[in-house]
């Protein structure tokens, strides 16, 4: 059994119960070439989803690569912990993926919130990337229940039809996490699952634009309260909650199951 109060593992850094990736950017490039899920918690999502539900949990824990987003568990782990974690968002790693010649986005699939969204990033990607998604490659998502494990028959089949090498969900934080788990356990051919949630409609315009200067200062939360207070302003007021939670379990994990 893991001892939860020991160091972190070497290129990790175990927080909460879950062993987040901590190294360069270049190196988690590499590691997402090698396959599995990336999942991108944000600090709302590790607030509120992780202790209450399982699924979300047991996703995070089971995922190959689990990125630390959030930079307010990035500062308080630096500051009263006095460990430095690498921060990289789901906004950096899906741009350096998508700028990475050697990946072949030809063999991707995405995974959209809604038929307005999928038009407008499948036509970013063909204007600043060059990139023209077949619309077989292409999945609206239904909406999917809040909590516990999830299940989509249509989507599955459809992956193992088209047998991508990359599968991108860009869906909200709490449901692309349960959703990645149960593809990667269903899939018998190598992909790489990244729940990049909003990162996409950044760029494309859906959301707020983020700069790459704001990213890195852990100001993307402020963008997207700026823009829209009244979806995101309690939403980041919830995460709050997650400084008691570190203070209070450290590298313990707090799901209320356990």
């Amino acid at each position: 059994m893991t001892d939860l109060s020991s160091p972190s593992p070497k290129g990790a850094c175990r927080v909460l119960g879950i062993s987040f990736f901590n190294g360069t950017l270049p190196a988690l490039v590499q590691r997402c070439r090698e396959g599995g899920l990336a999942v991108i918690p944000s600090g709302p999502g590790l607030a509120c989803d992780l202790p209450n539900d399982e699924a979300y949990e047991q996703a995070l824990r089971e995922a190959d690569v689990v990125l630390p987003d959030s930079g307010l568990m990035v500062l308080f782990w630096r500051c009263f912990r006095l460990e430095k974690i690498q921060r990289i968002s789901g906004y950096a790693l899906l741009k350096s993926l998508l700028e990475d010649d050697a990946i072949a986005l030809e063999s991707s699939f995405w995974v959209m919130p809604d038929p307005d969204q999928g038009e407008a990033n499948c036509r970013w990607l063909r204007k600043n990337i060059g990139r023209e998604i077949d619309p077989d490659d292409v999945y609206e998502a239904p909406l999917y229940s809040k909590q516990g494990p999830l299940e989509d028959l249509e989507l599955l089949r459809r992956l193992k039809d088209r047998r991508p090498r990359w599968i991108f969900i860009n869906l909200g934080g709490g449901v692309q996490e349960r959703l990645g788990l149960y593809l990667r356990r269903k899939l018998n051919h190598k992909t790489t699952i990244v729940c990049s949630g909003a990162a996409l409609a950044f760029l494309s315009g859906q959301q707020v634009g983020i700069p790459m200067w704001a990213d890195r200062l852990f100001l993307g939360w402020f963008f997207r309260c700026v823009r829209n207070p009244s979806r995101f302003v309690p939403r980041y007021t919830r995460a709050w909650k997650l400084v008691w939670l570190l203070g209070r379990y450290g590298r313990r994990s707090p799901f209320r199951g356990k």
